[in-house]
């Protein structure tokens, strides 16, 4: 065989081989499909889908090293890439996502996230990809509902779908995530109840649902999520009372509740609890505040404003280890504020359009 010979088939080895290890052509059509229902037209992030590899240097796009089939989509248009700070700017994308992105049957994470104008609805098919970890759509223009068997999904561990357009309501189905962690429907127009067994998702850390049209109670299950940090359900219209299961929750951190139709009393175990944030402001709360604060009453922020509370500010809160901000404005309380700490660095719009409050900051009892 002459040396000519060798090298040829030394060459188209190296091509086999090469080939071998790029994404399989179905991987790369659906890609080309996905990327077709899409115009970005300031940074160019699509100009490197280009070549039969879309493993090697396709922004944004992540293989499998072993089986070399794309696990991973991030895409995201506030990012401090190189390719954002050329451009000076943050990005901007319309069109819509391409139910073909289903044919990426190894999808791991799915992230395109704030590009501002991507219309049309999250497609249904999404819930199909067993191996789907991370779904990110936040900060989109996405309508319709979200899928009904996102259920389905055994392995999501976030979910976020945030500051979108997305109607209709959480689907019961939503419980069934026995891995989520990270729950993020903010800043949409889903409507109807908190479904009645939220409690099920035993892993969620994060559940935040602030700035929807969700109505009726709060489950009392969500109290099983021993998990849970930081619970949103501010700005919506929620109703009834304020389960007391709520202040026993061993790492709650931050409870916002404030701008919804709560009625009802402040119950006790919140104030003498993990919480460290806690809003219940713009609501239909009565009653008296509970006087039992102590040393573990540790609050950065406690805002009582704009309720129906009565009666006089506790002297107990006097006991409580910190608290950096607190304000009782418009409410009916009556009586001197007590004095020293926290209350010898608040200012006087923490307690004005009460009864009959007196003493430092405002006028003198």
């Amino acid at each position: 065989m002459g040396f000519a010979a060798l090298l040829y088939i030394s060459a188209a080895f190296l091509t086999l081989s090469s080939v071998s290890n790029a994404c399989p052509p179905s991987d790369r059509a659906a890609l080309l499909a996905f990327k077709a229902a899409l115009y970005e037209p300031h940074l160019g992030i699509f100009n490197s889908w280009t070549g039969y590899d879309c493993c090697h240097n396709w922004y944004g796009v992540s293989c499998d090293p072993e089986t070399h089939r794309v696990a991973d989509i991030n895409l995201r248009g506030e990012s401090e890439d190189p390719i954002f700070e050329k451009a000076h700017r943050t990005g901007y994308m319309t069109g819509t996502i391409s139910p073909e992105i289903c044919k990426l049957t190894r999808l791991s994470s799915l992230t395109i996230a704030d590009w501002k104008g991507i219309s049309g609805t999250i497609p249904p098919c999404i819930v199909s990809l067993p191996f789907l970890r991370i779904l990110d759509l936040i900060g989109n223009q996405l309508t319709g509902e979200i899928p009904a068997d996102i259920g389905k999904l055994s392995r999501l561990s976030v979910l976020n779908v945030a500051d979108n357009q997305l109607s209709g309501t959480i689907p019961r189905s939503l419980t069934n995530l026995s891995s989520l962690m990270h729950l993020d429907l903010r800043s949409n127009k889903i409507s109807g109840t908190i479904p009645r067994n939220f409690g099920k998702l035993r892993m969620l850390s994060r559940a935040l649902l602030s700035k929807n049209k969700l109505n009726g109670p709060i489950p009392y299950s969500i109290s099983y999520i021993y998990r849970l940090s930081d619970l949103d359900l501010s700005l919506n219209q929620l109703s009834g009372s304020i389960p007391n299961s709520l202040g026993k929750m061993a790492v709650l951190a931050t409870l916002n509740l404030d701008g919804n139709q709560i009625s009802g009393t402040i119950p006790p175990t919140l104030i003498n609890s993990a919480i460290s944030i806690l809003n219940l402001s713009r609501n239909g709360l009565e009653g008296y505040i509970p006087d039992g604060f102590g040393p573990r009453s540790y609050f950065t922020v406690i805002d009582l404003s704009y309720n129906n509370l009565k009666g006089r500010i506790p002297k107990s809160i006097s006991s409580a280890t910190y608290i950096g901000h607190l304000d009782v404005s418009h409410n009916h309380l009556c009586g001197p504020i007590p004095t020293g700490s926290p209350f010898d660095h608040l200012e006087a719009s923490s307690f004005t359009y009460n009864d009959c409050l007196c003493g430092k900051p405002l006028r003198p009892c």
